[in-house]
């Protein structure tokens, strides 16, 4: 680059030869950097936001109701508590957490660091000020301002013997901690990187990730480097994303890794929860949505801000001057259009400080209520069961138990999969997530200044327990780099099918959102029967491959004979009807399934031999084609005594066929692309912009599917190109994309995912043009242009301009001041 007089600083560099060499830069024209010989690829630097658990409450005590009744449920439900009952408890197995670091001196984890305890090394790349800002690095990992990273560690190493009767998966391994973000805030992929390769050079035998993005693609640089690593024979567990309401095709980097485990959340069997006792009418005790008792002593009257128990929003306004006196009532208010501390704040405008909301559908959950501390949820029917009793004029009140009171609630949604999860598969079509694990409401360690223990739900808290899994894997058979390489499959053509409901006749949960299935750590140890590959997919219709093989070979010491049969899961129907937006989560499934024939049904295999099977893989048919959709299921491979499965994919439809470019009017009023001036209007005429103070341009766009490649360029006004997304009289340029004449690059993006429904930033796209500057910082002149941008479609050849979505923008003219 010096050579070629390319403008650029050096911000860090890495040497870590088979896995990364490389550097973070600042470039000025990377245009033409890439076109150095040798250079492999160049990347942008992504932010990955800090790690945000779907549900969070800190435990207040042995009693709290929401610390789950049955603490080693979990283990239970994986077979991990019969690995321990072997002795089995990871040995000699060092784990990297790379997170939020670690509160060490949480007596459950050892309460000290370094060689000797249970954390025993690691470092801080960041400090606690860090957001995305200048690090300020430090040799020791703790983190007492955030807490994730201690959860995560917990679930992997708790010692037994604490209050709550939990323990870790590997309570007996070594942790190594990195910590990479700091109190809040994001971190960029490169700091992702130098943790990783840390956790490398370091000696961990496996690393593990509660952190990631949506990206949709197998290619971001920490992607990359974390499939590298996992080549080598250790094993890295990925969470797969909480994304689950944003609905299929919204995979999370770097989970989305090849060669990594990419890891979803099943929700656990139980919830420890509180009862509330009923005075003055028979009804049964109240179930409420907390760990511990609320510090209420006596027995408080019950007021209820609405007499309606259907009211939508109820305690959204200020409450009547009529009300009385609330201090020394509960106060029982309908959940619903406003938020909780909205209602808590009118109540408590009147005295209120105690208040029961009770839910209306939306989901018996923990909630956020700010700082109010004594209110939380109950159910709905014995909401609506007190209303109509206050209403009635019966003198019901309500005491909370200091003791006794503590339930064992059983999750409705127990040992599903946890809503939450993100669906895959990855835009370039890859097995994600690859297996479940429970994340939903886990009790695990937490900060001492924070609380010690903490009820977390999340993907984050589902992959430490895969990492713990992993780790009495290589305890039972070594660290050795082939034990690593097949454990995902081991653990994949083990694991335990997961229905999408718990009605009878519902199909099983979509390949996409569960994987493979709830691991079975006792069976995934213990197997003599090695079935590989375990994921087989084949693809979509433009690239199907119906013949699929795989093999099942007996490293046991008798005969074995098998029957294989399918099993389909519920097809994703991962589009809306009619529509080129993507269906929301849970996203619907069909009974519709792919019909599988096998070269052998029955078959019998010898101890050293392996049986190749042949699968021809038909889609499902009778779907509407627009809902592009993605079948998935299993083939089981069992006897009377023993088990095992190859799960698969495809997709009924052709990729190249999804709309990538949103061109409609449906979340702006306004037909998309559009561009825009410094204060957000729309700009459908030609317009000068001066560049002085806000007077710019800017482009507002969405992807209603993710892009391999995505160009704005300037372009003279006058070009003869008809777009796909607005069209013009003029005729098309044929031929090969080199053949559309561009003035200048304004950005490009490689391998970008598609936006959401959800305006959380990640609902659009703008590209603001703040200079007259090209890409590559050269000015451009005074003058007229139009910006055209074109979007590469999914599996599309970006040498051919036919395979680019595209759209011209109104004329343009640059007038800045010389």
């Amino acid at each position: 680059m010096r050579k070629r007089d390319l403008g650029f600083d050096v911000e860090k560099e890495f040497n870590s030869p088979g896995l990364f060499m490389g550097s973070v830069v600042t470039l000025q024209d990377v245009a033409k950097v890439l076109d150095i010989p040798g250079v492999q690829a160049i990347r942008p630097v992504i932010l990955i936001p800090g790690p945000k658990p779907v549900a969070k409450h800190i435990v207040t005590g042995l009693d709290d109701p929401q610390v789950p009744p049955d603490s080693e449920s979990t283990h239970i439900l994986t077979g991990v508590d019969k690995l321990h009952a072997q002795g089995i408890f990871g040995d000699g197995i060092k784990i990297g957490i790379i997170d939020t670091g670690i509160d060490f001196t949480n007596p459950f984890l050892g309460g000290a660091f370094g060689p000797g305890n249970k954390v025993i090394g690691g470092f801080d790349f960041v400090g606690d000020d860090f957001r995305a800002n200048t690090p300020q690095p430090d040799p020791i990992p703790l983190d007492q301002c955030n807490g994730h990273g201690t959860h995560v560690a917990g679930i992997i190493g708790a010692n037994p013997g604490n209050p709550f009767n939990i323990s870790g998966v590997a309570f007996k391994a070594s942790i190594n901690a990195y910590r990479i973000f700091g109190c809040t805030g994001q971190v960029g992929d490169d700091i992702i990187i130098e943790a990783l390769l840390r956790g490398v050079s370091d000696g961990n035998d496996i690393l593990t990730m509660s952190l990631g993005g949506a990206d949709g693609w197998t290619e971001s640089s920490s992607a990359v480097v974390s499939s590298r690593i996992a080549a080598t024979g250790k094993i890295i567990t990925i969470a797969a994303g909480n994304d689950g309401s944003k609905g299929s095709w919204y995979t999370s980097s770097p989970g989305n890794a090849i060669n990594a485990i990419s890891v979803a959340s099943l929700d656990n069997t139980v919830i420890p929860l509180q009862n509330a006792t009923v005075h003055g009418v028979a009804h049964d005790p109240i179930t409420y949505f907390a760990t511990f008792p609320l510090p209420i002593n006596g027995t408080l009257p019950v007021f209820a801000t609405s007499n309606d128990t259907t009211v939508v929003d109820d305690a959204c306004n200020a409450l009547p001057d009529s009300t009385p006196d609330l201090s020394g009532s509960v106060v029982v208010v309908r959940r619903g259009t406003c938020t909780f501390v909205q209602k808590l704040t009118n109540i408590a405008a009147k005295g209120g400080q105690v208040v029961l909301i009770y839910d209306n559908g939306s989901g018996f959950d923990a909630i956020d209520t700010g700082n109010f501390t004594t209110a939380t949820l109950i159910q709905a029917a014995d909401g609506a069961f007190l209303v109509n009793e206050f209403a009635s004029g019966v003198p019901v009140s309500i005491s909370f138990p200091q003791s006794g009171g503590s339930f064992d609630f059983p999750d409705s949604a127990g040992g599903l999969i946890s809503s939450f999860t993100s669906f895959g598969p990855s835009n370039d079509f890859f097995f994600k997530p690859a297996i479940s694990a429970p994340g939903g409401n886990i009790l695990s360690t937490f900060p001492v200044p924070l609380g010690t223990f903490a009820v977390l739900s999340g993907t984050s808290m589902a992959t430490p327990f895969m990492a713990g899994v992993s780790a009495l894997l290589f305890g039972v058979k070594g660290a050795a780099p082939e034990v690593g390489l097949t454990a995902r499959t081991l653990f994949e053509t083990t694991a335990q099918r997961v229905p999408s409901s718990h009605t009878d006749g519902d199909p099983l949960q979509t390949v996409t959102q569960q994987g493979a299935g709830l691991v079975d750590a006792f069976k995934a140890i213990h197997a003599d029967v090695i079935v590989s590959p375990a994921e087989l997919i084949t693809n979509d219709t433009a690239h199907f491959q119906p013949l699929q093989k795989f093999s099942v070979k007996n490293i046991g010491t008798t005969a074995k004979s098998f029957k294989v049969s399918h099993i389909p899961a519920g097809t994703a129907l991962t589009f809306q009807p009619g529509t080129i937006f993507p269906a929301d989560g849970p996203v619907p499934l069909s009974s519709k399934a792919a019909t599988v024939k096998f070269s052998e049904t029955s078959f019998t295999v010898h101890p050293g031999q392996t049986q190749q099977i042949t699968a021809h893989i038909t889609p499902p048919t009778g779907l509407d084609p627009t809902t592009f959709p993605v079948f998935s299921g299993f083939i089981e491979i069992a006897n009377a005594q023993e088990s095992y499965q190859v799960s698969y994919l495809g997709l009924a439809g052709s990729l190249k066929d999804v709309q990538v470019v949103d061109d409609t009017d449906v979340f702006f009023g306004v037909n998309l692309p559009v561009l825009t001036d410094a204060a957000g209007n729309f700009i459908t005429n030609a317009t000068n912009f001066t560049f002085v103070g806000d007077d710019a341009p800017g482009i507002l766009m969405r992807l209603a599917f993710g892009s391999p490649k995505v160009l704005f360029d300037l372009v003279d006004p006058n070009i003869k190109i008809t777009t796909t997304l607005n069209k013009r009289a003029e005729d098309a340029s044929s031929g090969t994309f080199a053949q559309v004449r561009t003035l200048g690059s304004l950005f490009e993006a490689d391998f970008q995912p598609r936006n959401s429904d959800v305006d959380d930033g990640t609902g659009f796209n703008q590209l603001t043009i703040p200079s007259p500057q090209f890409a590559n910082g050269t000015t451009i002149p005074n003058g007229t242009y139009r910006i055209l941008l074109r979007a590469l479609k999914v599996t599309g050849d970006p040498t051919k301009e036919e395979d680019f979505e595209s759209w011209l923008s109104p004329i343009l003219g640059f007038e800045a001041p010389s």
